[in-house]
């Protein structure tokens, strides 16, 4: 397939917009540069909007971006019965989650662990998010490059160094402020282009909306019986419901680049804000991002035709590309590294937080007295984000990308039964350290076992999520002797006061 080229005046609006996401780092510098509570935090002073935004924006990756119009052009609607998951967990969070958050003033989500169970588990459940954040910045650099570039004459690797290269820098300038107002920007932009490319879309068809209904009609492309059937568990859309469920519960209850959102805002009444904020944003998801593959599925049926042999993990960037008015196309692009900047300065961020708050301040303090941790947390961004970039580099030389997919996977595999002991250390007061982390290991071990089955990504989160829960509690129970007071740190105990291991 011949590739197209990307115009000058693409680069150019493509470029005004990394510059500006630049200026917003910058703007921010002085004010993240005062001491880590800014940095990491800043200091409650983002407003619940602004946060819910800025939540939703780092839970939508350029992958998303891409994947799920994809899976509607492909097939239907069946999986975006997922995105209700996170209206369903919000009163949970509100009510059981966020309260232990903001009473213990954590920095990251990490630190309850330490509290409810011991500073090994806090330790590496924070490794564990480190890990897998390194190689997932590599991930939401490298896919979308390698897709765009797939249609376009664009240099992936010039590309990759731009704009994971620019991101890195507003994020080591402006801290979590600078993350958040980025994101907030990165947010609109990406859902105008995906607004651009279902009403362009709509509008270049043949016959325009009354053709899109009648293909979704005669092909079933919204929601069919065939996703009821439990034979097919792949789209059996109880376990989607399910399945995004459990991973929802670890993305907002034991994954750092969210839940240090909830201390960015005043009060906990703002917190809870920012989550409703985010939960309808989450809906606005559905129509935009399903429709739009809905929408390029009768488009190529209709008014024109895809390539042979064509890779439809890059229809929407092809669309973009080759039907689009040039600026405007730019624009759109622009929207799709925006999706994957907003994951990566959160992510890098992040890891800066658990590296110097969970390692640093937490071990280390008495031998790094005289260090300046929002210098530490700078170098510690800078480190992280060449990494990955490097990684994405050298994936898009065409090396090793099964093998650091298989890395992904191993890393990515600990994090919905870490969810499992955040829920069971909040909901029964006699599980203990011991008991959590056998199950653990034990839980990481049959989620293997299920992924191996090759039977559903989902079922491998519902089976992750509820053998960490059980286990820990079960094997809790054979070890009493290890049971401490949990007091203040229970459902059960949630308004009474706790008082800090020292």
């Amino acid at each position: 397939m011949s590739k197209v080229g990307f115009g000058a005046l693409n680069w150019i609006v493509l470029g005004a917009y990394l510059l500006a996401m630049l200026g917003v780092g910058a703007y921010f510098t002085r004010k993240a540069s005062k001491n880590t509570d800014s940095f990491f935090k800043a200091e409650g002073h983002i407003p619940a909007w602004a946060a819910g935004f800025s939540i939703y924006a780092t839970t939508l990756s350029a992958i998303t971006f891409m994947s799920t119009p994809e899976q509607a052009f492909l097939s239907d609607w069946a999986y975006a019965i997922g995105s209700f998951s996170i209206l369903i967990i919000i009163p949970i969070l509100i009510k059981f989650y966020i309260p232990f958050f903001r009473k213990l003033k954590v920095t990251t989500a990490y630190e309850y662990l330490e509290e409810r169970f011991s500073p090994v588990m806090r330790a590496i459940s924070s490794l564990l998010f480190v890990l897998y954040h390194i190689s997932r910045v590599a991930i939401v650099i490298y896919l979308p490059i390698i897709a765009i570039t797939s249609v376009s004459n664009i240099n992936p690797i010039l590309i990759a160094i731009v704009v994971g290269g620019l991101c890195i820098l507003y994020t080591f300038l402006g801290g979590i402020e600078g993350v958040i107002w980025s994101d907030v920007i990165q947010g609109f932009l990406l859902l105008g282009s995906a607004l651009l490319i279902c009403v362009l879309g709509i509008f270049y068809i043949k016959g325009g909306f009354g053709t899109i209904v009648n293909d979704v009609v005669t092909n079933h492309k919204f929601i069919s019986g065939n996703d009821f059937n439990i034979g097919d568990l792949s789209k059996f859309v109880p376990l989607i419901l399910a399945g995004q469920i459990f991973n929802s519960l670890y993305q907002y209850t034991g994954s750092q680049d969210v839940v240090q959102r909830y201390q960015t805002t005043a009060t906990i009444k703002d917190t809870n804000k920012s989550m409703y904020t985010n939960g309808w944003l989450a809906l606005i998801t559905i129509p935009l991002f399903f429709g739009m593959g809905t929408i390029l599925y009768s488009f190529y049926q209709h008014s024109a035709s895809l390539p042979a042999g064509f890779n439809t993990s890059a229809v929407v960037p092809y669309f973009v590309i080759t039907q689009m008015p040039a600026g405007v196309a730019g624009l759109v692009i622009a929207g799709i590294f925006a999706a994957a900047q907003s994951t990566i300065a959160s992510s890098l961020n992040a890891i800066s937080s658990c590296v110097i708050t969970d390692f640093k301040q937490r071990f280390f303090n008495d031998k790094f007295k005289n260090s300046n941790d929002v210098t530490l947390a700078r170098g510690i961004i800078i480190l992280a984000g060449l990494l990955g970039l490097a990684v994405a580099i050298y994936l898009l030389m065409g090396n090793a990308s099964q093998i650091w997919n298989l890395f992904l996977s191993v890393t990515g595999i600990f994090g919905v039964p870490i969810a499992g002991i955040f829920a069971v250390g909040i909901f029964t007061k006699r599980a203990n350290t011991v008991g959590v982390l056998t199950g653990l290991v034990l839980s990481v071990g049959l989620s293997f076992w299920v992924q191996a089955m090759n039977i559903s990504s989902l079922l491998v989160a519902c089976v992750a999520f509820v053998s960490s829960f059980i286990l820990s509690y079960v094997i809790s129970l054979l070890f009493p002797s290890h049971n401490h007071d949990v007091t203040g740190l229970t459902v059960s105990t949630i308004n009474e006061a706790y008082t800090k291991k020292q």
